[in-house]
């Protein structure tokens, strides 16, 4: 057989790709082999890397608490791979629950549901509600599918740490976890949206990539008094969250800019006004919000690990996207204030 160069090189493209997809499947089953037995595998999704086991099974997701270190009554979110999936998770029949998964699954849309009891006490915290998403990425859904079963995952992180968006950030924060597969990095670069219903419409828990007015499009948005949402909870409603290791401040209207900055690295929206810092990191040359929340925690991780004292970032626009990135930049910032 012989090739012209071109030829050639596509052959031996084709041939690489294949080896890597069957080394991808190889990693993928071996993955689903671990979660069938109790394990807690580390997998990527769109948003963040999670840390995943089966949702079913109440001593496999203690063991995420305790890698994580995280509290018990912070909740967990369940993942699946199938929309049909909700007719055992929860007991739930809203008709919304259709049109939201039609408009934004699979993708970073996490929903607050009524729990079925197959779900034990321990993913949801005790409470009677469940987060239930299916994700876009295609690893992890390939992960459930052939685990057989939902998949609990919260971030892939030191509780309150910075949330991975690299197969490389969860090792350096988890080295005891089972496995980890590795999907290249996150195409959202942060978590998903979290909504629950009501009798009116719907109210945001926490903000994401998918908007309020995303949302609105499908169904009407409606807040709740405060004294009605007592049993609502759900992940990443603390004040600090996402924080790195380096004190973290925000460059708002009150905020005085460092007079030294040679010991000072600075998370830039634009890459204006960023002379004199000894180290940069831009999120978005155009001003784009969504490139913004993609390169957001693999910003900070690279500033993290600089030579540099404290972390300054500069505000984005409180305007779609931007409300998610400028809500992790301040739970980031809330224990250095």
């Amino acid at each position: 057989m012989s090739f012209g160069r071109a030829g050639k090189n596509d052959y031996l493209c084709t041939l690489i790709q294949k080896s890597l997809n069957m080394s991808l499947s190889r990693e993928i089953s071996h993955a689903a082999q671990l979660i069938r037995e109790g394990k807690v595998v580390a997998f990527p999704t769109e948003t963040v890397y999670g840390l995943g086991a089966n949702a079913l099974n109440a001593m496999a997701v203690a063991r995420i608490f305790e890698l994580k270190e995280r509290p018990s009554f912070d909740p967990l979110i369940v993942h699946i791979a199938d929309r049909t999936e909700l007719n055992r998770l929860t007991t739930s029949n809203d008709p919304r629950i259709d049109l939201l998964a039609e408009a934004f699954w699979p993708g970073p849309l996490t929903i607050i549901l009524p729990k079925s009891d197959l779900i034990p006490d321990i993913v949801t915290s005790g409470l009677e509600t469940v987060g239930i998403r299916m994700p876009a990425n295609e690893i992890a859904r390939a992960l459930i599918s052939e685990a057989g079963c939902p998949i609990a995952a919260p971030s892939a992180n030191k509780f309150g740490q910075l949330s991975p968006t690299l197969a490389q950030h969860v090792a350096k924060q988890l080295p005891d976890v089972d496995f980890i597969l590795d999907g290249g990095q996150a195409d959202v670069g942060i978590e998903s949206t979290i909504i629950s219903l009501n009798v009116k419409g719907f109210e945001i828990l926490r903000h994401g990539v998918i908007t309020r007015e995303e949302l609105e499009k499908i169904i009407p948005f409606h807040a709740l008094p405060d004294a009605e949402k007592m049993n609502i909870v759900s992940p990443g409603m603390l004040k600090s969250h996402y924080s790195p290791e380096k004190p973290l401040y925000i460059l708002e209207k009150e905020t005085a800019v460092p007079a030294d900055r040679q010991r000072v690295g600075i998370l830039s929206f634009k890459g204006e006004d960023t002379d004199g810092y000894a180290h940069v990191e831009v999120l978005s040359h155009t001003g784009d919000l969504k490139t913004c929340a993609v390169n957001l925690f693999a910003a900070i991780h690279r500033l993290e690990e600089a030579d540099i004292d404290c972390i300054v970032a500069q505000a984005v626009p409180e305007t779609g996207v931007g409300l998610a990135v400028m809500d992790k930049l301040r739970k980031a910032a809330y224990r250095y204030l």
